[in-house]
């Protein structure tokens, strides 16, 4: 087995530590954007309700032969 080098960056990694470096405030409205989009707090009780709420899908829904219940 041959050694790995693992000090290899993509074009792409270095043109963004490059653009971060120029542009610090960044940092903060990335920041800014997680928050508004991904960093949620949930109700416990809400998750299941939703898991309640879930109507099961059918196993195909495209199989012509499938007729229902």
């Amino acid at each position: 087995m041959g050694i790995v080098d693992s000090s290899y960056e993509s074009d792409h990694t270095k043109w963004m530590r490059e653009m971060m470096a120029k542009n610090p405030e960044w940092a903060q409205e990335q920041e800014a954007g997680r928050a508004l989009w991904w960093d949620k707090k949930q109700e416990p009780g809400l998750c299941q309700d939703f898991a309640k709420a879930k109507e099961c899908q059918k196993p195909y829904p495209y199989d012509v032969n499938f007729f229902g219940e």
